[in-house]
């Protein structure tokens, strides 16, 4: 047992009393003590603002300084003691090594403080200057953490003496935590959460935000995984789908390196991102280290060539006879170069600790701000109300000024002339006070005016607001729009690379959260891509230089994070995810698809089987239109359920095929059939009834015995058109047979089924048609290979022979449209 006296000596007016207390009690009590100060007040951070105490604080006195980024830079320790003296009951050494951290553009993803001076360097071998030798002020996003807060958004306490007030989170115009990270170790538990992209938060905090249902998976095609300063890629993803599940997980990230000759005689590895908080030195020491030992083999020299211009770059020249991959992976192996990362997402929620996981951030998060701008807009209408029942007051007294100034000088008083306005015209107290308040100058018929100006204006930000208050959509929806404004504003490309355990790149994850409107294109080579420029050098209109595989066969509308489908000669849908698909780059020189990929990347047709378009799987369009080699047409209702990668779109008859395929814009255009005996059927598509995709359809195009179908498309009748046919034989015309190209309009519309007319007359040794299309002009041509190839004058005879051809035609398209 210990005993514990008062140091004050006992006297004659002092009674002494002892207190005997068990030392177990005094240091548990102690220790809990200690380690609840540590949880709440120092190590671990709030999920609302995703900020500690410390860096809340820091901001705050930021924001009452008036250190905004349009103003002048002031010595950090200026700052460091406003902190220390009117809200941090702590050192001032653990302020500025905060403020240092909000500095570093390695450490955070979206810096807070705008740093003048030396903040130190990645990992921390060039450690920061002293606080009074460097400058601070506050960085733009740091203004969207504060904006609004001196309009009631966020509760006040009183900070560690009493003297001063302090919000206990601020209003957080952006997800902080999941943006920049945080890292603490308290008693009994640590947090570790790393950085993300901007933009894919915000992504995921409005789909959960329209849609607050999301399972986790929906949310990862949003956010991926982390997006770390430094860049580098990411190993492990099973790591990152456990964290954000249940908060805890671990993933690897390796250093970005690429091969060079960085010698006449020598390549090199060459270094550009390392993984998160590991500096050059740390590698470089460590590279030095192994090779001393003989543990690490065929590396001649290590130099960091590091400068502001360009950014990291580490040399790590390879001896001869060495294999710069296998040095690469003892690099890996042996050196920081490939570190982990142990995510462990603890917060605190309503002064609670808790481990989350993706959704419970966003959705922690998401009620914060909910509170932020439903509490501004009570503010500001609260505002606005006291403004407006000035206003009135004020009208009211213009309206009869003579008896206003009559009262005022009849009064023997300022209280007296008070009561004599508020019973005369009916006035509340605060107006008549107001009025009574107002200069002469200003009861003028250019203020009435002005008055009633603000009148209406009042009253028009009043409904607007109470419109806000009474409505959880239009309250989402101020929510949303903010952050699209935020990530408009301050979103970045993704750095981090993502990729699976073995280090292949990771296909499905894009670099641009952004969700944007695109284009999907494929190439009568089988070429796939996207772009999302509003114009692009591959447009197939009529003139200008073409280039192989410039011909565009199918193009249609969708978005990055969307999907499509390609229709196959097989009667199949099969879906693609539109994020996979390699994007076009704006400035690409001359027309054509550079960077495209191969369609057999994504899908794998059969033997005999066929891509013939590509469809768009929105439900609001009018659908698919379909023709077979045996005459049949159908219309598929667009349904295409979610979760099915490959889907049937019509029941072919054995032995039957599809030759055309093509996704209908408006629902009004024609239906074209052509049979190889050079028999063209012309309809509006509105004779075909839409069906659900079992269905087998109807007939098309009425056939001879022995007749098939080689060509079926759909054709605007509203724009320009033509037909191409190429008839093949052996007479005079040789094995490239005759081709013509004839006006659309010279062939009239005919019934559903029926058998069409002639398109073509044969010349001695034709006997079937090869090859045909319709569409709009100005159309284009290439030989199987994808070249160009030209085409005959167009023949405005309907059934007019063909002429020669100096190259056999396999490909025909039209003009990729702006809307697609």
């Amino acid at each position: 047992m210990a005993r514990r006296s008062t140091k004050t000596p006992p006297s004659d007016d002092f009674e002494e009393r002892i207190l005997d207390i068990d030392v177990v009690d005094e240091m548990q009590g102690s220790f809990l003590e200690y380690a609840y100060s540590v949880i709440y007040s120092r190590a671990l951070p709030d999920a609302r603002d995703g900020l500690k105490p410390v860096h809340r604080r820091i901001l705050y006195q930021m924001h009452e300084m008036g250190l905004r980024p349009d103003r002048a830079h002031v010595k950090c320790a200026r700052v460091v003691g406003e902190v220390m003296g009117k809200l941090h009951p702590h050192g001032d050494s653990a302020i500025y090594d905060a403020l240092v951290r909000m500095a570093q553009p390695f450490s955070m993803r979206l810096p807070l403080v705008d740093g003048h001076g030396n903040f130190g360097s990645l990992g921390n071998d060039d450690p920061p200057a002293a606080m009074r030798y460097t400058e601070c002020r506050s960085a733009s996003p740091a203004e969207l953490m504060t904006a609004s807060i001196d309009e009631d958004t966020v509760d006040f306490a009183p900070n560690y003496d009493g003297s001063e007030r302090e919000p206990v989170a601020l209003p957080a115009a952006y997800p902080n935590l999941l943006v920049n990270g945080a890292s603490g170790i308290a008693v009994g538990m640590a947090t570790n959460m790393p950085p993300h992209n901007l933009g894919e938060v915000i992504a995921a905090a409005k789909h959960l935000l329209k849609h607050p249902g999301a399972d986790l998976a929906t949310l990862m095609r949003f956010v991926p995984g982390p997006d770390l300063p430094t860049g580098g890629r990411i190993t492990g993803l099973d790591g990152i789908r456990d964290a954000y599940e249940n908060g805890r997980g671990t993933f690897r990230i390796r250093a970005t390196t690429t091969v060079e000759q960085v010698t006449p005689r020598r390549k090199g590895l060459i270094v550009t991102e390392l993984p998160f908080t590991v500096g050059p030195e740390k590698v470089i020491s460590k590279i030095k280290d192994l090779v001393n030992s003989k543990k690490l083999q065929g590396i001649a020299d290590v130099k960091d060539l590091t400068d502001r211009n360009h950014g990291l770059r580490l040399v790590i020249e390879i001896k001869n006879g060495f294999n710069p991959e296998a040095v690469l992976a003892q690099l890996y192996k042996l050196t920081p170069m490939e570190e982990s990362f142990g995510i462990n997402n603890v917060a605190l929620v309503d002064g609670q600790p808790l481990t989350l996981g993706l959704k419970e951030l966003l959705q922690v998060y998401l009620d914060h701000r909910l509170t932020v701008v439903r509490r501004r807009s009570e503010h500001r209408r609260g505002r606005r109300e006291d403004r407006l029942h000035l206003v009135e007051g004020l009208l009211i007294a213009l309206l009869d000024i003579d008896e206003v100034i009559r009262l005022i000088r009849g009064s023997d008083d300022s209280a007296a002339a008070k009561d004599a306005l508020m019973a005369r015209f009916e006035l509340s107290e605060t107006q008549t006070r107001h009025i009574l308040d107002t200069p002469l100058r200003r009861l003028t018929r250019f203020d009435r005016l002005e008055l009633e100006t603000e009148r209406d204006r009042l009253t028009g930000e009043i409904a607007e607001l109470t419109r806000i208050l009474e409505s959880d959509a239009e309250l989402r929806r101020v929510v949303s729009s903010e952050l699209t404004e935020v990530s408009r504003k301050f979103g970045t490309p993704r750095r981090t690379e993502l990729s699976q355990e073995d280090g292949a790149p990771l296909a499905a994850v894009p670099l641009q959260v952004a969700d944007e409107p695109c284009r999907i294109l494929l190439s009568s080579t089988g070429l796939l891509a996207r772009t999302t420029g509003p114009e692009h050098p591959f447009d197939q209109g009529a003139g200008g230089k073409r280039a192989k595989h410039d011909v565009i066969v199918s193009a249609v509308p969708g978005t990055t994070r969307g999907e499509i489908g390609v229709v196959t000669s097989a009667g199949r849908l099969l879906r693609l995810q539109v994020v996979d698909l390699p994007e076009l780059p704006v400035d690409a020189a001359g027309p054509g698809l550079a960077g495209a990929a191969p369609l057999a990347e994504f899908v794998s047709p059969g033997d005999d089987e066929r891509v013939l378009c590509l469809a768009n799987l929105d439900e609001s369009s009018p659908g698919l239109a379909l023709g077979t080699e045996q005459g049949v047409v159908k219309r598929v209702v667009p349904d295409y359920p979610a979760g099915k990668d490959e889907l049937e779109v019509i029941s072919l008859r054995e032995g039957d095929r599809l030759v055309g395929a093509i996704e209908l814009r408006t629902g009004e255009e024609d239906l074209v059939f052509i049979t190889d005996e050079a028999q063209l059927l012309r309809y509006a598509a509105s004779q075909v009834r839409p069906q659900g995709r079992p269905a087998g359809g109807m007939t098309g195009i009425k056939l001879p015995e022995g007749g098939r179908v080689i060509s079926f498309t759909a054709v605007d009748p509203a724009v320009e058109a033509v037909v191409f046919t190429m008839a093949a034989g052996t007479g005079a015309a040789g094995s490239r047979g005759t081709a013509k190209l004839t006006p659309f309009e010279q062939y009239p519309r005919k019934g559903r089924a029926t058998g069409g007319v002639r398109c073509q007359r044969f010349l001695k040794g034709e006997e079937r048609l090869a090859f045909a299309w319709a569409g709009p002009a100005p159309a284009r041509a290439a030989t199987a290979s994808g070249a160009a190839a030209p085409l005959p004058e167009p023949d405005p005879r309907r059934d007019g022979s063909g002429t020669p051809l100096p190259k056999a035609i396999a490909v025909m398209a039209g003009p990729v449209r702006r809307e697609a």
